[in-house]
């Protein structure tokens, strides 16, 4: 972020001798730094203040941001020297103290402004400064005020209605929930438990909190995409070198070095060894003094490499020498799913439509770089880190250490956005390793550059549909042929190869289905999970041919959907028939009033249009198995009441922006009969916390939901067994007493003090009653053409795209998404709606903008992400279809939001000029070609 007129830019101010003073937060200050030190580096380092947050360090995510004189400055482009005698305001400082901030701070609690948390001091700041200079905004002058802060997780409209909502100006059309005052029960849309924490600052994200002894750590990667290497005198090199311990290598690593998620598919070194598969992948760790590090010089490192041939498309890869010598061709997996006989219902189709798309990388980017810090304590590791898994970190790094998975622990601390790629290892081992060899603690955080280059992206893809209807325009076959560049290593491949093909008939009935697809090694970082594990990959290629065969057939897109739209009693195709909870076609009929209105409205504007500028409408529809695929999924849930009288729960299931911890609190809650704000959360820490299972795959509010739900109605018939009551009775917490009722039956008081304690207490003064329950989804193995019961939950969704192209320009601008999400049952409107306004943004970057090329686009300045002003307003509607297996009819949500969108876009460009877009991001460039391949001359009509 960089105003025009930033006070960052202004010439530094000479520095008194030795240091630096000004005012932070209202008091007096010194830095004792040279003046040309970043003042990031001053404000997070010994002036403590943590909640300034490092995303890039070069201005291009603005999560630094402070304001210096009342104005937002990036702290990573101002230098300390240029403050001097001048006054600083930190997010943190100005929640505490200015009424400004104050207010704004209980409007981003209102609307859930807050997911991550990791960007809100930046918001914070920056939306202080606008309210401070103009009272009542507007959402323009928000969307300005803010456009240099980004965000991945909310889509930003949140954060527009609680800075508008802080002004007192009316809000936006579209803005949607905001929190109410109830005890938080299930549907009860309460701010999220954790919110006030992270507006505050108060937040600890991974590179918050170390020892102030913490050694240091540099890491030496491979400067190219495949190469061999040779190590040098390691000892020599590092004792010439002051301050510095020792480098260390894959020799070094006392267990086994490789690390998988995926059973049988562990196949990645911790460290490279003789050979690098990917650009920036570690070959050797450098470990030190902080100080010593800081201004280390590798260039001098003793490493000699030798380029060797690269693959870096799956063309490519199948033709190149195996990366991995059991996988011929460098298949990694295959996946197959036949439903019928796919071929002899595309021959009876009366009309037949294709479609073909190729994706590319897209980056997680969460503002957030991996970041952590890890300690020996005796004979067990202990490691403080982001993550998604706490439990699956734990085993993979014992592997590596050679111990027991209980002598290695893991307390996640605060994720910064996660969407996937924080399932997987990645600073883990390397501060694991050196905590361990050098029995000191030892922080690292990644640079922005090193985190895109070496982190897990989307799967690039090619996908093929084919897909026949008869002449009423039922379905009745369809094919998929599907490629994904896997990257050097499995990670989650093996997942994206085999779901796709579960997915790739869309929530449509099909009777006719066959998909194959496999995923291919390549020279390239590992492609991993990413929000829908390669769903909304196939759902370009397979909404696009949808609308080519309403098309043909002659009848209105949705209308098309709606015929064919799977509802109860009807086998999907895995053969899965589900008599309840299927919303598909209620999706639609939620959407089905804006779809009439939207039509025309484009109509009338492109009637007679004179200049470039066209409108269209789009829609997409898709659907999410909730869970692993297939395979057994369960989560552990724990509470307990202490003799104080507190209700503590301890539940694993990572916070990664999503609300976890609220809705599982509101469902556990529910389940007890206490209001939500009432209950302790334990959070994860693998020692006190069973396994709630990874955050990924929808899975949290279903299955470990589930597990809460079990395991609040078992305290509650423990607590009324207390009193001789029977399981209908009812409990209420009063002053640390506990109220006891019955149908028919006085109340009676339990005072939990009067209780011996429990065994195995780790609540204040321990647990006088505790419960332990697992939930399983009941699924069954697929066989060998794909068919069985992969998920207990499915979600399902449809989205309206409303945008106007430039046919002079290639550019698109969207005005509008409409969405409707079978959820099942609603636990929090709140933070379902910010789930689908985060996801709906990323689609959009999916759609317009994304696109990692290894090499070129390691920063967040060259690879594009929406911002303010790229979200549209987006409209919610939640169907509760009341799914019979999930925890009060809930199903998950987070992959669903995003699946339709892009699609949904793609078909929106089509409706306004016949432009078929099969390549993405659709840049102005494609969207160019597409034009002219469909007639287009440069912003004229066609023909």
């Amino acid at each position: 972020m960089s105003p025009p007129e930033d006070a960052a830019l202004r010439p530094a101010a000479p520095a008194e001798a030795g240091g630096v003073s000004f005012m932070l937060d209202g008091a007096a200050v010194r830095a004792d730094l040279p003046p040309g030190t970043r003042l990031l580096e001053a404000l997070r380092g010994p002036l403590g203040a943590r909640d300034v947050k490092n995303g890039c360090n070069a201005g291009d995510c603005g999560a630094c941001t402070v304001l210096l004189d009342g104005r937002p400055v990036c702290a990573c482009l101002t230098a300390v020297g240029q403050v001097s005698g001048r006054r600083v305001e930190t997010s943190a400082g100005l929640v505490a103290g200015d009424p400004v901030a104050g207010r704004l701070a209980t409007a981003f609690a209102r609307h859930q402004a807050a997911q991550c948390g990791i960007c809100t001091p930046g918001m914070m700041a920056s939306a202080t400064a606008l309210l401070r200079k103009r009272a009542v905004p507007d959402t323009a002058s928000v969307e300005a005020a803010l456009g240099g802060v980004l965000c991945r997780c909310t889509g930003y409209r949140k954060i527009i209605a609680a800075v508008l909502e802080a002004g007192g100006a009316p809000a936006s059309e579209g803005a949607g929930v905001a929190a109410s005052s109830a005890e938080g029960f299930v549907g009860d849309a309460i701010p999220r438990l954790d919110g006030r924490r992270k507006i505050a600052g108060r937040e600890v994200f991974g590179d918050d909190d170390a020892p102030a002894d913490a050694l240091g750590l540099a890491v030496i990667r491979s400067p190219h995409h495949h190469a061999a290497f040779v190590l040098g005198d390691l000892a020599a090199w590092a004792a010439a070198e002051p301050g510095i311990h020792r480098v260390l290598t894959a020799a070094d690593i006392p267990g086994d070095n490789v690390h998988g998620v995926i059973p049988g598919f562990e196949d990645q070194p911790a460290l490279a060894e003789r050979k690098a598969r990917f650009l920036g992948e570690a070959v050797a760790v450098v470990l030190g003094e902080p100080e010593a590090l800081a201004g280390l010089d590798l260039a001098g490192f003793p490493v000699t490499w030798t380029p060797l041939p690269h693959a870096l498309t799956p063309a490519e890869g199948e033709e190149a020498e195996p990366l991995h010598p059991a996988r011929a061709g460098n298949v990694m997996c295959r996946g197959r799913v036949v439903k019928g006989d796919a071929a002899s219902g595309l021959a009876a189709a009366v009309h037949r439509a294709e479609a073909r798309i190729e994706t590319g990388f897209v980056e997680h980017a969460y503002i957030e770089p991996e970041a952590g810090w890890a300690e020996r304590v005796g004979d067990r590791l202990e490691i403080r880190c982001s993550t998604q898994a706490p439990h699956m970190n734990r085993e993979g790094l014992a592997r590596i250490l050679g111990l027991p998975g209980d002598s290695v622990r893991v307390v996640p601390l605060a994720a910064g956005g996660g969407f996937g790629s924080k399932l997987d290892l990645s600073v883990q081992p390397l501060l694991a390793l050196a905590a361990w060899v050098s029995e000191r603690p030892v922080r690292h955080a990644f640079t922005r550059r090193v985190s895109m280059q070496s982190s897990t992206k989307r799967h690039p893809a090619s996908v093929q549909v084919a897909m026949g209807c008869d002449a009423s325009g039922r379905l009745t076959g369809m094919t998929l042929e599907g490629v994904f560049n896997t990257g050097a290593y499995a990670s989650w491949g093996p997942t994206v190869a085999n779901r796709v093909p579960v997915h790739g008939s869309g929530p449509y009935y099909v009777p006719n289905y066959a998909a194959h697809t496999r995923a291919v090694h390549t020279h390239c970082a590992p492609a991993g999970a990413f929000r829908g594990f390669g769903v909304p990959q196939g759902a370009l290629a397979g909404e696009a041919a949808i609308d080519a065969l309403a098309e043909a057939v002659g009848i209105d897109r949705l209308a098309f959907r709606r015929l064919n739209a799977i509802r109860e009693g009807e086998a999907n195709a895995c053969g899965q028939v589900f008599e309840e909870g299927v919303g598909m076609v209620a999706c639609l009929d939620a959407l089905s009033p804006r779809w009439a209105l939207a039509l025309a409205e484009a109509a009338a504007a492109n009637e007679g249009a004179a200049g470039p500028e066209r409108r269209g409408v789009g829609i997409a529809c898709g659907w999410y198995g909730c869970g692993n695929t297939a395979l057994p999924n369960p989560s552990t849930i724990r509470a307990g009441l202490t003799r104080s009288g507190e209700v503590v729960l301890h539940q694993g299931a990572v916070d990664i922006g999503q609300g976890a911890n609220t809705v599982i609190g509101q469902i556990f809650a529910t389940a007890l009969g206490v209001p939500a704000t009432a209950i302790a959360l334990a959070p994860p820490d693998t020692d006190i916390t069973p396994d709630g299972g990874k955050t990924s795959a929808s899975r949290q509010t279903y299955v470990s939901g589930e597990a809460a739900r079990r395991a609040g109605e078992a305290l509650r018939r423990a607590i009324l067994r207390q009193a001789n009551l029977g399981e209908d009775g009812s409990v209420r917490l009063e002053a640390g007493r506990l109220v006891l009722s019955a149908e028919g039956q006085p109340e009676r008081v339990l005072d939990p003090a009067t209780l011996p304690e429990g065994p195995g207490s780790e609540g204040p003064g321990g647990y006088v009653i505790e419960v332990a329950e697992t939930y399983d989804p009941p699924t069954t193995a697929l066989d060998s053409d794909g068919q069985g019961a992969p998920y207990a939950v499915w979600g399902y969704a449809a989205q309206i795209a409303e945008l106007s192209v430039d046919t002079a320009l290639g550019t698109v601008r969207l005005h509008r998404i409409t969405a409707a999400h079978d959820v099942g049952r609603c636990i929090n409107p709140l933070l379902a709606e910010g789930q689908v306004e985060g996801g709906v943004a990323q689609g959009i970057g999916m759609a317009l903008m994304e696109e990692f090329v290894p090499g070129r686009t390691e920063n967040l300045h060259d690879y594009l992400i929406p911002t303010f002003g790229d979200v549209p307003e987006i409209v919610t509607h939640f169907i509760e279809s009341g799914d019979p297996e999930g925890p009060y009819g809930a199903k998950g949500l987070g992959e669903h939001c995003l699946i339709p969108t892009a699609p949904a876009i793609l078909s929106a460009i089509r409706h306004a000029t016949g432009a078929r877009i099969e390549r993405l991001p659709a840049t102005p460039d494609r969207v160019l070609a597409a034009l002219e391949a469909a007639g287009w001359r440069r912003g004229r009509q066609r023909g």
